[in-house]
């Protein structure tokens, strides 16, 4: 009888199994990696440094716009080419890094040091990956305030089960902080950071003004809170259609001032989230994955979060 329990088990797990379908996102393989060789003013050193884009593999040299899903990659990054008054800086927090016979995605969180006119100016990055297009390059206006220089989300009209990826973290067990936006003081706050996984799916419409409104249809997250030393391959967030907040301890609550958009008149504005609707038919996907969970320019040194094969359940 125990024999004959086991085997029914084994063919409902196997049927389950079957019935799943599994869907990369493209270039979530993260084995595509653009480089571009961006020269830096003369004022804060003139050196020439590399910044990497999740798309197909090429190299770019000189200081062009790199226009974001021209590849036909919805990947942007916090890696950032900003010109400001005509001063060009360069800064990488996201890397390829070696994996078996390919690559995976590193995302750092660092205090970076801005050296202009015998000046050290300190800045908190923290690695971000994220389906949307950056600003490129980057004007005064996303330089202080980075969700004004995304346009956030791909389109999408699919209803997945889950996100699924392979993921690796170093998460600092610090109960302390900085702040640190491009200036000579860096402030030491209390608190932890975390690393985090955002996946939003969204039903949005434009008035006849050019604002943009969302209702919720799917939610994906999860905080990563301690260090995860060897990969943990095909790690799954259930997506929760509706409201989530009954379901699960940690879900994202409604915005209307965290995620901006390009409406039809060109204009960057907020996606106003009105409400869940469980049974829409998504029109975008919003996912990030960053190696911290606060506000720009604050964060945990050291916080290094890895991220591989991302994909979607169905």
């Amino acid at each position: 009888m125990k024999n004959c329990f086991v085997i029914l088990l084994t063919l409902c797990t196997t049927l389950i199994t079957a019935q799943e379908h599994v869907e990369y996102l493209p270039f979530g393989d993260m084995d595509s990696w653009l480089v571009r060789h961006i020269k830096e003013s003369a004022l804060l050193g003139g050196k020439t440094r590399e910044l990497y884009v999740i798309a197909p593999n090429d190299t770019i040299v000189g200081n062009k716009p790199y226009l974001y899903g021209s590849h036909g990659s919805p990947w942007g990054t916090s890696n950032a080419y900003a010109k400001i008054a005509g001063i060009v800086k360069a800064a990488n927090s996201v890397l390829p890094e070696k994996r078996g016979n390919g690559y995976c995605c590193k995302m750092e969180t660092t205090l970076q040091t801005v050296k202009a006119v015998g000046i050290n100016l300190k800045a908190l990055a923290t690695g971000s990956i994220f389906t949307g297009k950056l600003a490129d390059p980057m004007g005064i206006e996303g330089a202080q305030n980075p969700a004004k220089a995304i346009d956030m989300g791909m389109k999408f009209n699919k209803r997945p089960k889950a996100l699924m990826l392979d993921i690796k973290a170093i998460i600092k067990e610090s109960e302390t902080m900085v702040r640190a936006n491009a200036s000579i003081k860096v402030t030491t706050l209390n608190g932890r950071d975390y690393g985090e996984i955002i996946l939003f799916l969204q039903h949005r419409w434009e008035d006849e003004n050019g604002n943009i409104y969302a209702y919720r249809v799917g939610t994906a997250s999860e905080r990563i809170t301690h260090s995860i030393s060897q990969w943990q391959n095909d790690h799954r967030l259930p997506v929760r259609y509706g409201n989530p907040t009954n379901d699960e301890k940690t879900w994202e609550a409604l915005s209307s001032n965290r995620f901006m958009a390009r409406n039809s008149k060109g204009d960057m504005v907020f996606i106003n989230e009105i409400g869940y609707k469980a049974d829409a038919t998504p029109t975008h996907l919003i996912l990030q994955i960053s190696s911290g969970c606060h506000e720009p320019f604050t964060g945990c040194p050291g916080n290094t979060v890895w991220c591989d094969n991302i994909r979607l359940v169905y």
